[in-house]
């Protein structure tokens, strides 16, 4: 059959990425407490164009894609983008994975079980010379404001808060490491499965440990930078304030390093 998309083009613009989004897709994750995960993540794909060519093969991510799918980490992701980058003649092939992570965790004081997700997204770029790998996380947690509870007689507002974590790093840093730190730098964790002693306990905590979205930011970025693994990471904080019709918003982020 006729190769259309391999016919000359004569308009002489080169395109930065083509390919395909938003794919829903079953993959499985590292895991570190059972090795692996299965879950569904939200996979896009591109390559450059030269200005040559008139389309790239669409099919042919979906058909590497198949082959890869299974305990997908940064080497096999690693392998997925040459192998993308060589079929499709390109210079560059980019891969965007976004998937729900599950966590079992165990409320503080029933101790009863129940899974938490965390939203997940892995970020990779690969040319002949360069691998450039990202890892995301984002946490739901509490906060607490310090202001309000100094001001006030009775309380003081707190509200859910999501924290994103971005990192590079030379060593392998597990999704379960940066969500710990992220939830140790907030007033409180949150749990899908509380009694009335976990509420409690995690009320009367928050109000022990408040937080400004400026405060959980450094937090983190002073956990992040003892961690000699970590290249480079960007934080941000943003607030979901129960008291006001905007949200609070922090973030940092190390200038320096890549892969």
């Amino acid at each position: 059959m006729k190769d259309v998309q391999s016919e000359k083009d004569w308009r002489n613009v080169y395109l930065q990425r083509v390919g395909i989004r938003n794919l829903d897709y079953p993959v499985t994750i590292m895991d570190r407490a059972s090795g692996y995960q299965d879950t569904v993540a939200k996979i896009s794909m591109y390559v450059d164009l030269p200005v040559e060519y008139r389309g790239t093969h669409m099919s042919r991510f979906v058909e590497v894609l198949n082959r890869y799918r299974l305990g997908i980490d940064p080497q096999i992701i690693r392998d997925m983008l040459e192998e993308i980058r060589m079929i499709l003649r390109a210079e560059i092939a980019t891969v965007e994975i976004e998937f729900p992570y599950f966590i079992l965790k165990t409320a503080p004081i029933s101790h009863q079980k129940s899974f938490l997700k965390y939203l997940c997204r892995f970020e990779a770029h690969k040319t002949a010379d360069t691998y450039d790998f990202v890892t995301s996380v984002k946490i739901p947690v509490t906060t607490l404001c310090p202001c309000s509870k100094e001001i006030s007689d009775k309380g003081a507002h707190n509200q859910r808060a999501n924290i994103w974590i971005h990192v590079r790093y030379k060593k392998l840093v597990w999704l379960e490491e940066l969500i710990n730190i992220a939830e140790n730098s907030a007033s409180s964790p949150v749990y899908s499965l509380l009694k009335r002693p976990d509420e409690k306990f995690l009320t009367e905590f928050a109000y022990d440990h408040p937080r400004f979205v400026e405060d959980v930011a450094r937090e983190v970025a002073l956990k992040l930078n003892r961690d000699g693994r970590i290249l480079w990471y960007k934080v941000e904080v943003e607030s979901f304030e129960s008291i006001h019709d905007h949200s609070a918003y922090a973030c940092v982020m190390k200038n320096t390093g890549g892969v």
